[in-house]
């Protein structure tokens, strides 16, 4: 420590032993003097503060707000806790600052300032929002509730917009989706008709990416008079892409400019949306690799299946009906070879039917030259 620092740290030091006599108890001073320790709590926090060291400074802040709270005086005492999560987060502890800042928002509440309260949410919720999204989320939830609670739509509806846009960031799209619900039903309540319909396009985008057509059609349809006409169209083209799995029109309705200049994390919802493939056709797509034939020289055991003259198609754990015969396939490590057991009883038969089929395959190969 310099001079400077060191004073400073011994001057914090006396008002704190200052302070803890205020709160003593004598046969003449019946109860303890919170108002005197509340104020040299502070005093030694500030001295601390210049004297950097952070972890007394928090601690007198705390101590501070304590008195204040047991004295009643909630403001203050909130605003020492406000202080505290500061320090906090200087320090690196931003748990720590999460929780002073929920503690300082319920004592604005109590003194009934619910503005304070809210703003000092949204501060608490700038604070993490890097390291806990998740916790500013909550903040800005709980900041929307005070204000719906003092019948204030338009900003309720601000704070919850933001706390969205973080779910949007850890890709949690369902709360992401209730959240915009509500946004759209407090503007609506203040009658922001605008706002109202890009928060349809923003859900519209939000229920296609978590593959919800029938959630996002209900949502156009229920909306769709408070979107511009323009921007209509659009939608109409891509809920129709999606619809029908048509990833060319989809690209061009996702190109529209008015898509591209959202908010930023719509915008980049809309940039990553893509149409999905059918899932029949990809699972065939997926079964045709693997032909098989099979070889007269194999033994009773089993069978083995390549990618040769077709005879048959099998997947992992599927039962092929071959020429009258029920085999089961299973995958083995080459991915190139499927293993076929089967009774010994029907070996002559499948080697049989394979040449046939091979034959058959010569002669058409050959008819076709």
């Amino acid at each position: 420590m310099s001079m400077n620092s060191t004073k400073k740290f011994t001057e914090g030091m006396e008002y704190m032993r200052h302070a803890e006599k205020c709160l003593k108890t004598s046969l003449f001073k019946w109860r303890p003097d919170y108002e005197g320790a509340a104020m040299d709590y502070a005093n030694a926090a500030t001295s601390f503060k210049n004297a950097k060291a952070q972890s007394n400074c928090k601690e007198c802040l705390m101590k501070a707000a304590d008195c204040y709270r047991q004295q009643h005086s909630f403001f203050s005492a909130a605003k020492s806790l406000e202080q505290a999560a500061l320090v906090s987060k200087d320090m690196g502890d931003l748990l720590g600052a999460v929780d002073l800042v929920e503690r300082a928002g319920r004592l604005f509440q109590e003194n009934g300032t619910p503005d304070t309260a809210a703003l000092s949410l949204e501060k608490g919720a700038k604070m993490v929002e890097t390291k806990y999204p998740d916790q500013a989320a909550r903040f800005y939830e709980k900041a929307a509730d005070i204000l719906m609670l003092e019948d204030r739509p338009r900003q309720s509806a601000e704070y919850l917009g933001k706390a969205a846009r973080l779910m949007l960031k850890m890709k949690q799209y369902d709360q992401a989706a209730d959240l915009v619900k509500r946004e759209i039903e407090l503007q609506e309540e203040g009658e922001n008709r605008v706002v109202v319909g890009r928060l349809i396009i923003c859900l519209i985008l939000i229920h296609l990416t978590r593959g919800d057509l029938v959630a996002a059609q209900k949502a156009f349809d229920a909306y769709r008079s408070f979107i511009e006409q323009e921007e209509v169209s659009t939608i109409e083209i891509l809920l129709e892409a999606f619809d029908q799995e048509d990833e060319e029109l989809a690209a061009r309705a996702l190109n529209s400019p008015f898509l591209k200049h959202m908010d930023v994390e719509y915008a980049k919802l809309a940039r990553s949306l893509g149409v999905p493939n059918s899932v029949s056709g990809l699972e065939s797509t997926k079964r045709s690799d693997t032909i098989f034939s099979v070889r007269s020289d194999m033994q009773p055991s089993s069978l083995v299946a390549s990618k040769t003259p077709l005879s048959g198609i099998i997947d992992d754990s599927t039962t092929c009906q071959f020429v009258g015969m029920s085999v089961e396939g299973t995958r083995p490590k080459d991915e190139n070879e499927v293993t076929l057991d089967c009774d010994a009883g029907n070996i002559g038969a499948a080697a049989a039917a394979a040449k046939i089929d091979s034959e058959a395959d010569d002669e058409y190969s050959e008819g076709l030259c």
